[in-house]
């Protein structure tokens, strides 16, 4: 089992000005510490269970190059790119920037997005569920156009939504044949048949439903005559190691059970994180003990 680092929270001692150095440290004291990927949120407004738009959130594109700047090793994920904010070519030149940018330690994370008090009160688009699911096929159908070849495709994109007359794409991204995409969210029908159409990796939500959802993708991958195997199973958790390490044993019980049910890697949000302290615990006692999990 690999670990991943989830930034949600930037509410730090010290107020703005200090944002920018705390987070330098939370990020290498994680490379150093053995987590394989770094990933925050693309939001706007902070999460309404987190205080709203009240309290501190960084925009997720440019947080991740500056974490490019400052490591050189860990994985740079937005969990989860919302779609509906997103134009398709400026989505794919973004991502393919940071891989450059980073030497090609970019991944393309996207959801259908789920903040709609967000969006109406910033003016961002969010069309109906159904209209977001296929805007965002059609933007992932978008992004591996303009990863294909040297260039991307020469031929124009026709969709529904989106008309590209070229998906041109100058300079390509490091990594071959496209920066590796994690579709976030565990509904059966329509989110799982993206991944299993689509993905690299899915993100589903901690709990005993987690089977009964891979087996879900088993079948769409089934369908789609794609390796169930070499899609990566991942989740959102927390990473609460407790004052001086006095949980590590019970976190170390729960991510047993969380790779005993099919998840490989597990992107965590630790209570504190700018105290740095706990990301060293978890790098000297948990991260080994799942290693072989």
């Amino acid at each position: 089992m690999k670990l991943g680092l989830h930034i949600y929270d930037f509410s730090w001692p010290g107020g703005g000005s200090q944002i920018g150095p705390t987070l330098v440290r939370i990020a290498q004291a994680a490379e150093a510490a053995g987590f394989d990927r770094i990933s925050t949120m693309d939001h706007v407004w902070q999460s309404r269970y987190l205080g709203g738009p009240e309290r501190e959130v960084l925009a997720c594109y440019p947080t991740l190059a500056f974490l490019a700047a400052h490591t050189s090793r860990i994985k740079l994920l937005a969990l989860a790119t919302a779609s509906p904010y997103w134009q398709p070519v400026l989505l794919a030149k973004t991502v393919t920037t940071l891989d450059v940018l980073s030497a090609g330690r970019a991944w393309l994370g996207i959801g259908a997005g789920d903040y709609e008090e967000e969006a109406h009160g910033s003016g961002l688009p969010f069309p109906p569920l159904k209209e977001r699911y296929e805007r965002m096929e059609e933007m992932l159908q978008i992004c591996l156009c303009m990863w294909q070849g040297e260039q991307g495709d020469k031929r124009p994109f026709e969709g529904e939504h989106y008309h590209i007359e070229r998906p041109f794409n100058i300079p390509q991204s490091l990594t071959r044949p496209h920066p590796p995409i994690l579709i976030a969210g565990d509904g059966e029908r329509k989110t799982l048949r993206l991944v299993a159409r689509y993905a690299d990796a899915c993100n589903l939500k901690p709990g005993p439903e987690i089977p009964k959802k891979l087996e879900a993708l088993r079948q769409h991958c089934e369908a789609e005559g794609r390796d169930y195997n070499a899609i990566e199973k991942t989740c959102a958790f927390a990473f609460d190691v407790g004052e001086d390490g006095s949980k590590v044993g019970e976190l170390i019980g729960q991510l047993r059970w969380l790779a005993g049910m099919g998840i490989q890697t597990v992107l965590g949000a630790v209570p504190h994180v700018y105290q740095i302290k706990p990301l060293e615990i978890i790098g000297r006692e948990v991260i080994p003990a799942v290693a072989d999990l």
